[in-house]
Formats: C-alpha cells, structure tokens, sequence
C-alpha cells in the first residue's frame, strides 16, 4: 500500500473551502474584495451578478486536492534487494608477448595457444567477482591500462577478449605492468583493516625483458602503497623457449619465477605456477578464496516516489479548467 512521506500536507486541503466561506463574497463587477493573484481568485467563480456567497470550480478543488497529495510525497516500497557490503579494487595484468602464443594448452579437448586458455579461465573468474571494481592492463615491450576500474565486468572481459598476442610487442615489461597496475590502485585509499582490499592479479609466461621499471622497484612501490600482488607464472615447461633471444633446449623453464615469487613475498600475496588451464582454472579458483569478494549486506526495499502522477494530473486539470474558460464558456 502506498505510504506518505509528508502526510501534514494534507491538512491543507481544506483551504480552498474555508476561503469560500470565511472571506468576504466578492462580484463579477466592483467586487468589494480583490484577490490578490489572478489564479487564487480564479479558484472560485461568482454564481451570478449579486452572489452573496462564491463557489468552488469543481475542477480546480480536484486539482489542488491532487496537489496536496503529491505534495504529501506518496511511496511504495520497491521488491527488496541485498546490496553488496563492499568490494575489491582488483587489476588484472596480463601478458600478451610473443610466448602467449605457444599451443601448449588444451582447452576443451583441443589444443590452443596461452592467451585464448588464459582469456577462457579469466572470463569465468571475472563472472564470479560479484561487486568488485576491475580493471585490466596489458602488456608486452610495453604495458598498458586498457579498461579503468569499474563495476562493469562485462566491459573488462570484452577488453580481453580483443586482445591478440603481441599487440604490445613480443617483449616482456612485467616492471611497468605492475607499476602502472599500482598507480591505478593507489589513487584509491586502503581499508583501515588493511586486509588488502587492493589487489593486483599478475599472469605471465616469461621473464622480465623490456620496460623502463624493474619488477623489484614495483613491488616495493606496490608493498609501500599497501597494495598486495599475486603473481601466476603460466605455461609447459617442455617447449623450446627463447629467452635473451637464445633458444632454450625442451625441459628448461622459461619462467623467472624467483622474481615473481619475490614480487608477491613483498607485498604480502603469492606466487602460483600454472602448467596447463586445469591448474590455472585451481588457481582462479584459490584467489577466489582467498580475496573473497564481498558478502551480501542486510536486505532493503528502497521506496519509490509516486507523486509525479497526481502531480501531472493536477496540471492538466488547471490546463483543462484554462481552456474551458477560454474557448468553451464559463463553468
């Protein structure tokens, strides 16, 4: 049932009346009592030449009868909703050198390359982060933040989705992904519980082998701004790699994964090693855990104002009661 916000304004509703009863009468020429505004006057007409007494314009009464109820705000509760208490700022930093495109990987039963593995599991774990803000940086010889944070996750798969292998050179800058992943999280303030409420989420199947910035010089930057980094180094270790333009015999990895377990060890996150989508999709799977996204907070149903209607129908009343007056006679 509706509900009014401001119920005392229906106690103007008798106004009009009381005017008409209390206040002098007044006549249609020399009347002994001028109302001061031209529309207060026209709610009420004079009965005739002589009138002792004024009466109300039915569809003026009705109007301001429909005025005092919208002034009086009606409201109906809305279905209830459970909004979310609070979310993660989370960036992702993805790689797309030139190894992301080794098939090394099944997926589905076929073998694909690194980046079409890691755009699948990434997706299913962007639907799952319910209420976090997300933003996505790419990088190769040179890193770049291609979706801002935002609740949109839709948009961020979208961004990823479009990404192709070296579309940021066939180099690797892990240094200056994680740096300008920080920078976009530090503008942000930390929780005062300081449970890590920002995170960067790292994937890469390299070494470090372009960039301006070191990866060691990002993590203290990262730990100094209370932002944590985990890290996932991803891809078989049986293919033959390159690394410092040197081709590596199968069997040697091809991953620095000192450096990024040292990136995660500074700023309070973890290194995860990932050899094919199985171990990755576990992976998604632990992050999930461990930076749960938000719970459900207490259960609402917002109101939801009404009285544009009475409002719009008062207006048209005065309109119609214009008109009539206007250009089909007097009421």
């Amino acid at each position: 049932m509706p509900e009014l916000a401001w119920p005392w304004w229906l106690a103007a509703l008798p106004l009009p009346w009381l005017a008409a009863r209390l206040l002098p009468p007044w006549r249609a020429h020399g009347a002994s009592l001028r109302l001061p505004h031209a529309d207060l006057q026209g709610l009420f007409a004079d009965a005739g030449v002589g009138a002792h007494r004024s009466r109300i314009r039915p569809l003026i009464a009705l109007a301001w009868a429909l005025l005092c109820l919208a002034a009086a705000r009606p409201q109906t509760l809305a279905d209830p909703t459970q909004p979310p208490r609070s979310g993660r700022d989370l960036m992702l930093a993805v790689d797309l050198s030139g190894s992301m495109g080794e098939t090394d990987v099944e997926l589905a039963g076929r073998t694909v390359d690194r980046l079409t593995a890691v755009k699948a599991v990434v997706g299913d774990f962007l639907q799952r982060r319910v209420g976090d803000r997300v933003g996505l940086v790419v990088f190769g010889e040179r890193a770049y933040a291609v979706a801002p944070l935002t609740f949109d996750r839709s948009a961020v798969r979208q961004q990823l989705a479009d990404t192709v292998v070296a579309l940021a050179g066939r180099e690797t800058a892990i240094g200056d992904a994680l740096a300008i992943a920080v920078k976009r999280l530090r503008e942000q303030p930390a929780e005062p519980s300081g449970q890590g409420q920002r995170v960067v989420i790292l994937l890469t199947d390299g070494v470090n082998t372009a960039g301006t910035i070191a990866p060691e010089k990002a993590a203290e930057l990262a730990g100094t701004e209370s932002i944590r980094v985990y890290t996932i180094g991803f891809g078989g270790e049986d293919q033959t790699a390159a690394l410092f333009g040197m081709l590596m015999p199968p069997g040697s990895a091809s991953i620095d994964e000192r450096a990024l377990r040292a990136i995660a060890d500074k700023t309070g996150g973890r290194y995860f090693r990932a050899r094919d989508t199985a171990e990755l999709a576990g992976i998604y799977a632990e992050l999930d855990r461990i930076e749960p996204s938000l719970q459900q907070g207490s259960v609402e149903r917002p109101r939801v104002e009404r009285y544009p209607l009475p409002l719009a129908i008062a207006l048209a009343l005065v309109l119609l009661q214009g008109l009539w007056r206007g250009g089909w006679g007097r009421a």
